[in-house]
């Protein structure tokens, strides 16, 4: 968990502005390892794992109607883990849900665009399969930056998007295939 000042009884559940803790480049990158199971799947930093606990209480801060300092526990956990892959999904998730489609798009689409780098600099290896717990947010990610940029009429960027999805997993269980009416 990242290390902050804790919360007294009673308190605003309003996150601390002390910057995050800096850690180096290498333990924020996300990777690639062969599964176990079959395929490919994405590898979180460390700094993500660390944060796990911190992101439990952003879901609860959300499911409690407490959105804005929810959004901004979120900013603050990307200060010390700029590829927080989930935190970024969260927040493009918010900015959909207030209809701000271009920062959903922004979020969701930096949350893809780590995957596709990993996946890239490992040699682009298939399949990165959905039901591997760790490829679940670039898959979920990628699905609604393709249905913000629908919406935003961007309609060949989000064949683009559903295309590499799928290649990622044929067996396309988001049910992307046919988003973009093609």
């Amino acid at each position: 968990m990242a290390e902050r000042k804790p919360r007294r009884k009673g308190e605003s559940k309003q996150p601390s502005r002390e910057p995050a803790p800096a850690i180096g480049r290498a333990a924020q990158e996300v990777r690639l390892r062969r599964a176990p199971e079959g395929g490919w799947e994405l590898v979180h930093p460390r700094c993500a794992r660390d944060r796990a606990e911190d992101l439990e209480e952003v879901q609860a801060m959300i499911a409690g109607g407490e959105v804005e300092i929810a959004r901004d526990e979120l900013q603050w956990l990307l200060q010390g883990c700029h590829d927080f892959l989930e935190a970024h999904k969260l927040l493009g998730e918010l900015a959909y849900a207030e209809h701000d489609l271009a920062l959903a798009r922004g979020h969701f689409g930096y949350a893809f665009r780590i995957g596709q780098l990993t996946i890239s600099r490992a040699g682009n290896p298939r399949p990165i399969p959905y039901p591997l717990p760790g490829n679940q947010g670039l898959h979920e990610s990628g699905k609604a930056l393709a249905l913000c940029l629908i919406q935003l009429g961007k309609h060949d960027l989000a064949e683009e998007v559903v295309k590499e999805l799928i290649s990622y997993d044929p067996a396309d269980p988001l049910a992307v295939r046919g988003m973009t009416g093609e």
